[in-house]
């Protein structure tokens, strides 16, 4: 196995000291917002979380073009190690989000259509994981990849413009709430900070673990190529 690069392993020194900076300020810079008290301090991570899904799948959806004008299996394994990372930050943002609206909207979960859009579009992507476990033929799994995330994109703005195209009780972070919406909050200068840095720093993580898993799925391709060969070897 190679040895990790020594510019990943400073991005892995950089992503943690980021991250602990990040929890700080969140934590104990950012000030307790006077209605909601410290359970709006959920929010840092929770939009940084979703912030990042939707990062990985604009990858995704980025080399899949790539991967059909060019053809080069590389950009098949980054697709599918932005998906994977994608479906985890999303996760990660429905559930801490469930922890934030327990307390104001008396609820775990409601079928709200930023919830909702925001459910189905983890499905999706999980079903594209589950998909490409059926197709054995590498080279027709890489395009049927390519197109599916292209196709399951249309998921993404979809679920960020929803809390603007429909009624809803989420709250808009950025721009106009809707009339009605639980949660709403003007940010102080203090939590803008905070909020921004925890943007920056989760976009940081990503590429960090990005730049991991492809490692990953380069040696793992190594290894399939290496079994094939074995295979065709002894069968001649």
């Amino acid at each position: 196995m190679e040895s990790t690069p020594k510019l990943l392993k400073i991005l892995d020194v950089i992503t943690l000291v980021l991250f602990l900076i990040a929890v700080w300020m969140v934590l104990f810079y950012a000030p307790t917002e006077a209605v909601m008290g410290n359970v709006q301090r959920v929010f840092y991570f929770h939009v940084a979380a979703g912030w990042v899904g939707m990062l990985g799948f604009l990858v995704a959806a980025v080399v899949g073009i790539l991967y059909l004008r060019s053809g080069r299996r590389e950009y098949d394994i980054i697709g599918v190690a932005a998906v994977e990372i994608g479906i985890v930050f999303v996760f990660i943002n429905i559930v801490s989000g469930s922890i934030w609206a327990r307390p104001i909207w008396n609820t775990w979960w409601t079928w709200d259509p930023r919830l909702t859009t925001a459910t189905v579009m983890e499905l999706i992507y999980a079903a594209y994981l589950l998909l490409r476990q059926g197709i054995e033929e590498a080279d027709r799994r890489a395009r049927f990849g390519a197109v599916y995330v292209l196709l399951g994109f249309i998921s993404v703005p979809l679920t960020f413009l929803s809390a603007r195209l429909f009624r809803t009780i989420h709250p808009i972070v950025i721009g106009t709430n809707q009339p009605g919406s639980q949660g709403q909050f003007d940010m102080a200068p203090k939590m803008l900070q905070a909020f921004l840095f925890s943007l920056f720093t989760f976009t940081v993580i990503f590429v960090d673990v990005l730049w991991h898993r492809v490692r990953i799925g380069k040696f793992a391709e190594k290894i399939e190529e290496r079994k094939l060969r074995l295979g065709e070897e002894q069968r001649s």
